[in-house]
């Protein structure tokens, strides 16, 4: 490709890495980056943009952020001719389908397509070797899908999670185990209490959590800053955090993990069991302190609470207690508040906790302060990760913008610091 005028050919360089492992093992972005860069100076190109993707090559490829942009950057100059730079052919696509695709929506676009590993040769034998290595390639990425849905299986049946670690874990590696779930704090106790409040009754329905969780601030929540329903009743329904492996479409039940649990195997029952016995309404809004045993006080004939009212005189308001059930014989009989609330203040007067009682309940508040202290400086140390990843991401933004006199590029680059400043939480 030459220029009709003395100015360098604009080149444009796309990279992509499908997992961490490939930027720690030095496979990274940048690695790319430099050998396409280092391409360009040999050709002497001059490079406008870079456009990378951490994604995996399979499926289509206007599923890819980085190829979307960059044929949206194409798009956007359709008087400008580019060179399009990868550095490996497998960066390209690894379907044979989406590979050609992807060639003819850069010919359209009439980009012409340069590989450090690779000549595209726009001849019937060049196309068809193209074909051959695409084959390869689909060939070797469903081989090496197969070969890890196998690695996966055999690692869950052993009593391993293999997937995204549930919220409350993450991964670490140990010498008898290699990677394992390990508790995630402050995220596992969040969790611990939410699973265990909602076993016990504190929370009567999964609405109840869904607020608590809400309140915690290291509690992931989705893009409108809510957690969702959804998100609740999978929480609560997860085997994994009583310890135990579970996997639907590979057959796998209650394989007992080797990670260490949030709740017991109790607690997830009592659980379950709440889930099928049906929705419980929340308290309700209008109990006061005017009735204090409202809901409590049980009608003697039917067995059903009794409600309470408050009863216009002559000159005043009387309060009364009630029951309130049709068909009852004791049906809107109304009994005089002092008539039932004053036997029950002698039984709670006469009512002494032991010496012993008091000692435990202080030590449960103990023990309840040091766990809040412990939740609290967890929630400082991820927000300090937090903040710091948020600065590295924005730094590496700058400094591509800082290399780049692309206008286009550097609007691009400038509305991702932008999104990214939004969409940080308040850490002050």
């Amino acid at each position: 490709m030459k220029s009709s005028t003395n100015e360098p050919i604009k080149a444009v360089i796309y990279c992509r890495i499908s997992s961490k492992t490939q930027e720690i093992e030095g496979h990274g972005l940048e690695s790319q980056e430099s050998r396409c860069r280092e391409y360009a100076d040999s050709k002497g190109y001059s490079v406008v943009g870079m456009f990378p993707d951490t994604i995996t090559g399979g499926g289509d490829f206007m599923n890819r952020p980085g190829m979307v942009a960059l044929l949206s950057f194409l798009d956007a100059q359709p008087d400008q001719r580019f060179v399009v730079i990868f550095d490996d052919l497998k960066r390209f696509a690894r379907d044979t389908r989406f590979h050609l695709d992807l060639r003819d929506a850069f010919r359209q676009r009439g980009a012409l397509i340069e590989c450090l590993n690779f000549k595209f040769e726009d001849t019937p034998e060049g196309e068809f070797i193209e074909t051959i290595m695409a084959a390869q390639g689909a060939l070797e990425r469903e081989q090496n899908k197969r070969q890890v849905v196998q690695k996966m299986q055999a690692r869950m049946k052993n009593g391993y999670w293999v997937f995204r670690p549930p919220v409350g874990y993450h991964y670490a590696k140990e010498t008898s185990h290699g990677k394992i779930l390990v508790r995630n704090e402050p995220l596992a106790s969040i969790v611990q209490e939410a699973l265990e409040g909602y076993a016990s009754g504190r929370f009567e329905t999964q609405i109840e959590v869904a607020r608590f969780l809400q309140q915690q601030p290291a509690f992931p929540k989705s893009d409108a800053g809510t957690v969702r329903q959804f998100e609740v009743t999978r929480m609560i329904s997860r085997p994994i955090y009583a310890g135990y492996i579970c996997h639907d479409d590979w057959n796998l039940s209650w394989i007992e993990g080797h990670h260490e649990p949030l709740i017991s195997l109790a607690t997830y029952e009592r659980i379950q069991k709440r889930r099928t016995e049906g929705a419980r309404a929340p308290a309700r809004k209008d109990i006061n302190e005017d009735f204090p045993l409202r809901g409590f006080v049980e009608c003697g004939d039917c067995g059903k609470p009794f409600t309470a009212c408050w009863s216009k005189g002559k000159y005043k308001k009387y309060p009364y207690y009630l029951c309130g059930t049709k068909g009852c014989k004791s049906e809107r009989k109304s009994i005089p508040r002092a008539k039932i609330e004053e036997p029950f203040d002698k039984i709670v007067q006469s009512l002494q906790p032991t010496q012993k009682l008091f000692n435990l309940v202080k030590q449960m508040f103990r023990d309840a302060w040091t766990q809040r202290e412990k939740q609290a400086v967890a929630i400082s140390d991820t927000y300090k990760t937090d903040v710091k990843a948020i600065d590295t991401q924005i730094e590496r933004l700058l400094d591509r913008i800082i290399a780049t006199n692309n206008s286009v590029i550097v609007s691009a680059y400038e509305g991702k610091i932008e999104k990214i400043g939004s969409g940080s939480p308040n850490y002050c």
